[in-house]
């Protein structure tokens, strides 16, 4: 019996980046950039898998070009009628073989819409949530060069849009949480860059792995050449890095409590403000507009579309 997979949850520009280049540090353990391909292979493969068929798909994604995995490597661990589940988590295991590691993990946010799937496919995974402030995180996003992040109907533009998808996103894995029990952790970004020994610790222990000293020993050691988004990995962890006391806009701060104020409170962040009506009324525009990128996004995956726009890769 395989160990279980580490899926790391957290919002957009809440530290998962800087916990991934830890975990990923392990000896037993590779957590690879983030993968995307997960609703793609789950929505296009609903039911026990068509090896040839799988292949296929795998070949079209370029994510497994940046991982250095070949389509044909991962058919040697497939079975037919094998559980999709259990086929994605072959892409996992045929990269993490690669490196000599025996278990892998996943940390990419864009999956903090789509848990539910996460569940289904992965029922023996082990969560770590990492929680942020959400007015850091925005600030962080905010901040961020156009092109790093794919841009959809729900997009933040703004302090409020973006308290609605860290409000949805933290509350959705708090109930995943609720729901997965001992397999969960909830940790806070400020006290994984306050005490990283202690924090990394705490993960390696609900992970059921040996803490290693190097895992805390990255600095310098990661290419941040082409991310500019990303270059606070240049240095050991680092409180402070953002503080929106001093950074945030008053409309914004305003703008951000009145939407995700009450989660704010319930986490024991400081808050000026309690959310508002028109806090609520955003939130359930938002809602609206995420329900209605998904169903359509799961709806050209299932489609012809969807091999049309994904043509297979020419080194695959």
């Amino acid at each position: 019996m395989t160990a279980p997979p580490l899926l790391v949850l957290g919002v957009r520009r809440s530290g998962t980046t800087l916990l991934r280049v830890m975990l990923d540090r392990h000896s037993q353990l590779a957590v690879p950039d983030e993968s995307y391909f997960i609703p793609q292979l789950a929505d296009r493969h609903r039911g026990p898998i068509q090896v040839d068929r799988f292949v296929d798909d795998l070949r079209r994604l370029p994510t497994l070009q940046d991982w250095g995995v070949s389509a044909e490597s991962v058919r040697q661990r497939l079975i037919p009628g094998m559980p999709p589940g259990k086929a994605i988590a072959a892409v996992y295991e045929t990269y993490a073989a690669a490196r000599g590691k025996p278990r892998w993990g996943d940390k990419t946010p864009m999956y903090m819409q789509r848990l539910a799937t996460l569940e289904r496919l992965l029922p023996d995974a082990r969560y770590v949530h990492l929680i942020r402030d959400g007015r850091d995180c925005a600030l962080s996003f905010l901040q961020m060069p156009r092109g790093i992040v794919t841009r959809s109907w729900a997009y933040p533009t703004d302090a409020a849009g973006f308290a609605c998808q860290w409000r949805a996103e933290v509350r959705a894995a708090q109930a995943l949480g609720h729901r997965a029990g001992g397999r969960y952790l909830e940790i806070r970004y400020e006290e994984l860059v306050e005490r990283p020994d202690e924090v990394v610790r705490l993960i390696c222990e609900h992970v059921e792995i040996p803490f290693e000293p190097s895992m805390l020993e990255y600095a310098g050691d990661v290419d941040v050449s082409t991310k500019p988004h990303q270059q606070s990995l240049a240095r050991p962890p680092t409180a402070g890095l953002r503080d929106w006391r001093a950074d945030m806009p008053a409309t914004d701060e305003r703008a951000f409590e009145a939407v995700a104020g009450d989660l704010l409170a319930a986490l024991g962040y400081e808050t000026r403000a309690a959310a508002t009506l028109a806090g609520r009324v955003h939130r359930a525009a938002y809602g609206a507009r995420v329900l209605a990128w998904n169903v359509t996004g799961t709806a050209v995956r299932r489609s012809p579309v969807w091999r049309r726009r994904h043509p297979i890769l020419a080194s695959s």
